[in-house]
């Protein structure tokens, strides 16, 4: 039996295994898919070294960026993304790193998109946002970082005022603030200020529809989640495991 998995941190709730299970299943492949919940990424290299024969793992938060140094060698994709969320294990043992996730958001958005959509805000700078950020350059979409920790690369949610988010009618949330169970939080942006205009793409998919995404609703915003997203990145991971 071929052998995959995810590792994270506190990822019970995670939507790879049961996707994965259903392919397998669906497809009658002989395969199994299981989480490494980590608790530190210290602890990586045992799990490589209890579980012989693994053929590829999935990476999640928080340890797309920080997964880097334990690779033999990572895809140019990735590596100018500077975030991994896929790992090909050779039978060698050798770890090369890859991102589907920019593939996933660029085909999940692409639908959504129009004309006023030039500039967008992304909510959060982890691994995500970063693929976020690749794939909406693809599309010459001109993006601006939102952090609770403002710096030269990021704006803080201090600034976001009613003229700012007239001027960027894309956003996306990449930060994992609304995530069952605290299906009640979202990222503090004025969606006072969200028009009929504005897409508001939210990364999370467990509820499908965040508090975010409810709000945005109220204001006549078009909203999407990040369902479709995972399911095209899991294929994208599922076509690199097969590659010899």
């Amino acid at each position: 039996m071929r052998k995959f998995g995810l590792i994270g941190r506190n990822i019970s709730y995670s939507f790879s295994p049961n996707y994965f299970a259903e392919k397998f299943s669906r497809e009658k492949i002989d395969a199994s898919y299981q989480n490494f919940d980590l608790q530190d990424l210290s602890e990586f290299p045992e799990i490589l070294r209890k579980n012989k024969g693994l053929e590829g793992l999935n990476v999640t938060i928080p340890y797309k960026e920080s997964i880097l140094p334990f690779l033999d060698s990572i895809a140019p994709i990735a590596s100018e993304i500077g975030a991994v969320n896929t790992i090909k294990i050779s039978k060698s043992g050798k770890l090369t790193g890859f991102n589907t996730d920019y593939y996933g958001f660029l085909e999940a958005i692409r639908p959504f998109l129009k004309e006023q959509h030039k500039k967008a805000l992304i909510l959060g700078t982890g691994g995500a946002s970063k693929a976020v950020v690749y794939a909406l350059k693809s599309e010459n979409i001109e993006t601006t970082f939102v952090s609770r920790k403002p710096s030269k690369n990021a704006i803080s949610y201090e600034d976001l005022d009613k003229e700012v988010l007239e001027d960027h009618l894309l956003i996306i949330n990449g930060t994992p603030l609304g995530t069952f169970p605290n299906t009640g939080d979202f990222p503090k942006i004025p969606v006072q200020n969200l028009t009929p205009g504005h897409l508001v793409f939210d990364l999370i998919y467990n509820p499908p529809t965040t508090k975010l995404m409810e709000l945005a609703k109220i204001n006549g915003a078009t909203v999407t989640n990040g369902l479709k997203m995972l399911e095209l990145q899991a294929e994208k991971a599922w076509e690199i495991w097969q590659q010899d």
